[in-house]
């Protein structure tokens, strides 16, 4: 794991782009995260039906995706905005 980028307990659920958005902190910078629905129930491998299920699976998924976001970063794969969507 990268120590020079962090995650603080903030997420969103998105309802109208229907993903979760959450911040990464690298060197002072805050990068906007984004996963979507889909990818979400990808990862965990169920349906996910709204903001609650949505939440909760990625509570549970927290590492893993903080992983995903992490390797994303350190290959500078910053969408045009400066996000990170997975």
């Amino acid at each position: 794991m990268n120590q020079g980028i962090h995650f603080p307990d903030l997420v969103e659920w998105q309802a109208d782009q229907q993903r979760v958005c959450f911040p990464a902190q690298q060197m002072g910078a805050l990068i906007t995260c984004y996963m979507s629905l889909h990818q979400l129930e990808a990862l965990t491998g169920l349906p996910l039906a709204g903001q609650e299920d949505a939440l909760r699976a990625f509570e549970s998924m927290r590492f893993d995706i903080e992983e995903l976001v992490e390797k994303r970063i350190d290959e500078q794969r910053f969408a045009e905005d400066g996000a990170i969507y997975l």
